[in-house]
């Protein structure tokens, strides 16, 4: 049976932060929600800040786009290789034909099109380039692509005397690729890789371009780019990075971080919206780039996914640009009623604004968009090809970092953490802020000594540090500083629950059912350990995990990492930075004493102890299994394998974690 079914980028947003006046699930709910808060306004209060002149913004803009480059993938540019453009069929209509072809992105990367030709083609012609938004067009298991769904833009403007070319997308095409890699694939090696389907997106629009320009029916000089929702996305990415787009109007395809964060759109869309965001943007820098070209900014008031005051409060920052330059009357803010939808409404100025600034014209608008044709009459490929790398380009469209040998290691050893910092790490706090520590408790008994700190890992983030150690006798030569995880926190906690159950209430109360029942034979382990050695044990746990873990199903955990990964963080990398900060107290309430750091850590917190200690020169050991990188279900840091690869990472710990 025939099953042609529109597809939002992926589900309407169900956001876990309730509004401020509603109560949260957990302490560390509340924790997360003001978190998102305060980082989400840190980059929108700092996004083009800066600028205060066109000359500051004229001087910034080509590295602005060449950040922009790097974080979709496309840094350095990859080689524009042959075309290779393949017309499969045609297919007459009284006005216009419609050329069914595919050209190569990259080799074996595969983009299969429409180009609408008007009938009546004395000269070269205004075109539009149009990216489809998410529509999912199958029959019998057969994808005809997402061009099906939006042919009624590309009619129309064929029958107006444009060329239009419709383009698929990348997983939604006839050769159907990934867009879902984090969002339900679990496939967080997208991350380190610096990979993201909308950088994919954004190559398909330039080589799109490229084949426009090789048209003899194309008038260089006046081509436009629009899409909606998702085409909407990519109408941003390709026309802030290449200025043979001349006139561009996104529909429905952005939003600011506030949207996107703290009121949980994000879990709307899949990671083809959204580039890696290492320089931590706010979505109105991406905006600006396209200032001072004609650029109609459209979106509906009851657009779940894009929500009106987004929208709204980046056109404000985006109409500064334009006024430096003076040419406000080439921005345009198009906002009609209505969901998220492809509407007239919503058609029809987007027609006209093509009209006024390609061709210089606004004549009325008296012919609507309509589908002429079937599915199966618009495929472009009656077989589809073998080569085809469409569906694992996420493998090869970003480089892996080289090899380095050892003797290069320790050459670059300084250069290569400090590229870890601005690239992995560039959502840490500034290194001097301030740590806020607090005696929690302190007890002596048994001839034990236990004690806890809390500290401030960073704004709105308060985290504890538990020390058991002997209550008499010199201070220990050393610290042994074991990193909990959800997973290892309750079954510490039901060892010291044995010795210090009531000074542990708070712990107790916020374990719940996840509290494990006293464990005295771990506790005498605890005891014996420091009965034969001159040490202290520190325990203590990150974000999400003790004291501030939050709540929530597979699902929500998701999403809350997509939130630090659109900050341009990941949890896992501000875990790294949750360990250098208890390592920082430990010095700090152990003032005057010389003990060396041993950081201890399982699982996924391996990496984490292994990232943390490169950075905290009081580690002088480290006890943890050994190094798994993303790919292989280890955690997962911004651009990490663009940077390293596992062989020069085991060599940096080994030359900067392990300490005489």
């Amino acid at each position: 049976m025939k099953r042609i079914l529109p597809l939002l980028a992926c589900l309407i947003p169900a956001s876990w932060l309730p509004a401020a006046d509603q109560p949260m699930s957990t302490p560390g709910d509340q924790m997360l929600a003001d978190y998102f808060r305060n980082e989400t306004t840190v980059l929108a209060q700092r996004c083009l800040a800066d600028i205060k002149t066109l000359e500051d913004w004229k001087s910034r803009r080509e590295e602005y786009r060449r950040q922009l480059q790097e974080m979709l993938g496309l840094w350095p540019l990859p080689e524009r290789t042959d075309l290779k453009p393949v017309v499969t069929g045609k297919i007459e209509h009284d006005e216009f034909s419609v050329e069914k072809l595919h050209f190569q992105a990259s080799p074996q990367l595969y983009v299969t099109a429409n180009l609408y030709v008007p009938k009546k083609l004395e000269k070269p012609l205004p075109a539009i380039l149009y990216v489809c938004g998410h529509s999912r067009q199958f029959t019998n298991g057969i994808s005809y692509g997402n061009k099906v769904g939006y042919q009624h833009h590309g009619a129309w403007f064929a029958r107006n005397g444009y060329v239009c070319l419709t383009i698929d997308t990348l997983q939604l095409g006839e050769i159907e690729g990934l867009h879902h890699g984090t969002y339900r694939e679990g496939m967080w090696w997208w991350n380190p890789r610096g990979y993201t389907p909308a950088g994919v997106e954004a190559w398909f629009g330039i080589r799109a371009l490229d084949y426009l320009c090789s048209r003899p029916e194309v008038d260089k000089e006046r081509i436009g780019m629009t899409g909606r929702s998702g085409g909407g996305s990519y109408t941003w990415t390709v026309a802030a990075l290449d200025d043979r787009v001349k006139v561009a109007a996104p529909v429905a395809g952005i939003t600011d971080m506030q949207n996107q964060v703290v009121d949980g759109c994000v879990e709307g869309h899949c990671d083809c919206m959204f580039f890696v965001n290492t320089y931590r943007w706010d979505f109105p820098q991406l905006a600006a780039l396209l200032a001072p070209r004609p650029l109609l900014i459209a979106n509906s008031d009851k657009d779940t996914i894009f929500p009106l005051e987004g929208v709204v409060r980046l056109h404000e920052k985006v109409r500064r640009i334009y006024r430096l330059y003076g040419a406000e009357k080439n921005l345009g803010l198009l906002i009609t009623e209505g969901p998220h939808s492809d509407t007239q409404d919503l058609q029809v100025p987007v027609f006209r604004w093509f009209n006024r600034f390609l061709r210089n014209e606004q004549p009325l608008i008296e012919m609507a968009a309509k589908k002429f044709f079937s599915p199966e009459q618009l495929k472009v490929f009656d077989q589809l090809p073998a080569d085809a790398v469409n569906k694992s380009i996420q493998s090869s469209f970003v480089a892996k970092a080289e090899p380095v040998s050892a003797q290069a290691v320790l050459g670059q050893r300084d250069s290569l953490v400090a590229s870890l910092k601005e690239k992995t790490f560039g959502g840490w706090p500034a290194e001097d802020t301030r740590l806020e520590v607090k005696s929690a408790l302190s007890v002596e008994r048994a001839g034990l000594r236990f004690s806890a700190w809390d500290f401030g890992s960073q704004h709105g983030v308060t985290l504890r540090l538990y020390i058991l150690e002997s209550a008499a006798g010199m201070p220990a030569e050393s610290v042994a500083l074991t990193v909990l995880d959800p997973v290892t926190w309750p079954a510490w906690l039901g060892a010291v629950r044995v010795g210090f159950a009531s000074e542990l209430r708070e712990e107790l109360d916020r374990a719940g059912g996840a509290a494990s029942a006293e464990q005295p034979g771990e506790f005498e382990k605890l005891k014996s350990e420091l009965a034969q050695n001159p040490l202290a044990l520190a325990f203590f746990a990150p974000r999400g995990a003790g004291l501030t873990a939050w709540s929530g199903d597979a699902r929500k955990q998701t999403q809350i990492r997509r939130r630090f990964m659109l900050l341009g963080q990941t949890l896992d990398g501000m875990r790294v930075w949750d360990i250098r900060r208890a390592v920082q107290t430990i010095h700090f309430v152990r003032e005057g004493d010389t003990a060396k750091i041993e950081l201890r850590a399982a699982g996924a917190m391996s990496s984490q102890a292994q990232l943390a200690a490169l950075f905290e020169p009081g580690v002088r050991k480290l006890a943890v299994e050994p190094w798994r990188d993303a790919e292989s279900g280890g955690a997962d840091y911004l651009n990490l394998l663009k940077l390293l690869d596992a062989d020069s990472l085991s060599r940096l710990h080994s030359l900067h974690g392990q300490r005489p």
